[in-house]
C-alpha cells in the first residue's frame, strides 16, 4: 500500500493500555481498545492486560454477540461451564451466544497477561451474570446499559392498560 493515511493501524505490541482506578479489586484490568483506532464498526476487539489475581470481568454469558479470546502474553486461567483450563500464548477460544459460552479469565500468576477479546457488534447484548443473578442489557448507545436482578422481574402486562 503506497498511500498510508488511508489505513490506520495499531500495533499490538506498542498499546497504550489505560486502567480504570474505580474497578474493584479482582477486576482491574487495563484496557486498550482497537476497533475504534482502526475506524471499525462491526468488529470489535479489546486488548487486556491482567496483573496478578486480577480478572476481565464477572462469570458471563452473552446473547446477540459472539466472542473469541486470543492469548497474546502470560497463562490465564478461563473459567467455563466445564470447569477450568490454563491457557497459553497463541491459544483462541470461541464463547458462543448462550450458557454454553460463560466465561471469565483470571491470572493467577506474577506474570502479566494480554488477551484480544474479539467480538462482533451486531446489534444490542444481553448478558447474563449467573454467579450474581444478574442481567445486563447493552443497547449499544453510551450510557444507556441496564443491569437488574432476575428476582427483580415485573410481569410482562406491569403497569400497562
Amino acid at each position: 500500500m503506497r498511500d498510508t493515511d488511508a489505513v490506520k493501524k495499531v500495533n499490538l505490541e506498542r498499546l497504550e493500555i489505560q486502567y480504570d482506578d474505580g474497578e474493584p479489586a479482582g477486576y482491574r484490568a487495563g484496557a486498550a481498545r482497537l476497533g475504534p483506532a482502526i475506524g471499525a464498526s462491526a468488529v470489535g476487539a479489546t486488548v487486556y492486560e491482567l496483573p496478578e489475581g486480577q480478572s476481565i470481568c464477572p462469570y458471563h454469558y452473552e446473547y446477540g454477540r459472539e466472542e473469541w479470546a486470543i492469548v497474546l502474553a502470560g497463562r490465564p486461567v478461563l473459567r467455563h461451564p466445564g470447569g477450568e483450563d490454563e491457557l497459553e500464548p497463541g491459544d483462541v477460544v470461541c464463547f458462543p451466544e448462550g450458557p454454553d459460552g460463560a466465561h471469565k479469565l483470571t491470572n493467577p500468576a506474577a506474570e502479566p497477561v494480554r488477551v484480544m477479546l474479539l467480538s462482533d457488534k451486531r446489534g444490542p447484548a444481553v448478558v447474563v451474570y449467573p454467579d450474581s443473578d444478574k442481567i445486563g442489557a447493552y443497547p449499544g448507545a453510551e450510557g444507556d446499559t441496564i443491569m437488574v436482578r432476575r428476582s427483580s422481574g415485573v410481569d410482562y402486562f406491569d403497569g400497562e392498560l
